[in-house]
């Protein structure tokens, strides 16, 4: 029970926060967003926890906020600016990755503390590198197009929820997939790989679903520097 109400409160935190960060800092404030976002789901896949009875690691609801923000761009300010967002996201990614690494290459002072804790959050295997860079390449961009031909599609204001809920679907099942596929093939037998694709995926979805209201929220703020 502790989980649960700690687990939504720490949901709420974060679409907060993503709330505040538009709200204070207007579309600049969506790309340092994803930089925030792309930091922070990293670290926070680090660390597993069970609720309901299903392990799971952190990090979803702070990878899922990406989803949001480069849907809310598309929403407003169209889909080139959502594609510059999923190449920042990409870019601090990497920077991330690679400096961190060249970090980890010092040999750390005998009275260092921090190399071993360091190692743990950013240590990343090659395969799990490679997976997590693949699967948000090519699963934001997918989102950015979805979401551009549902607009197309279902243009009505009141169908943000079916633009949104759409394409972040699809494009997280694909997200998944290549994760999971890259990560995860040969080290695990079929129907345990098949366990952690589906339950990463649900939860992944779940937690998309939760940030609708978050976008409705979001539509609706306004920036004297735009009206003009």
């Amino acid at each position: 029970m502790f989980h649960l109400l700690w687990g939504a409160l720490f949901v709420l935190v974060h679409f907060g926060c993503f709330l505040l960060c538009y709200r204070f800092f207007g579309k600049n404030g969506l790309y340092a967003w994803v930089g925030i976002a792309t930091i922070l789901a990293n670290i926070q896949v680090t660390k597993t926890i069970e609720m309901v009875g299903i392990v799971m690691t952190l990090g979803n609801t702070m990878y899922a906020s990406i989803y949001l923000t480069s849907d809310l761009l598309n929403e407003k300010y169209g889909e080139k600016e959502a594609r510059k967002a999923v190449w920042f996201g990409f870019f601090v990614m990497l920077v991330t990755m690679v400096t961190m690494k060249m970090t980890l290459m010092f040999t750390p002072q005998e009275t260092d503390f921090a190399q071993s804790s360091l190692e743990t959050i950013f240590g990343l295997l090659p395969r799990l590198a490679l997976g997590s860079l693949t699967a948000f390449f090519v699963s934001q961009f997918l989102d950015v197009k979805i979401y551009s031909y549902l607009k197309r599609i279902f243009p009505k204001p009141n169908q943000l929820w079916l633009r949104n809920n759409g394409s972040t679907a699809v494009s997280q099942m694909v997200d998944t997939l290549i994760f999971c596929s890259i990560a995860f093939i040969g080290e695990y037998t079929l129907d345990v790989w098949l366990q952690i694709l589906v339950t990463t995926y649900v939860i992944k979805f779940v937690v998309s679903m939760a940030s609708t209201p978050f976008l409705y929220i979001a539509r609706g703020f306004k920036f004297k520097e735009e009206a003009a």
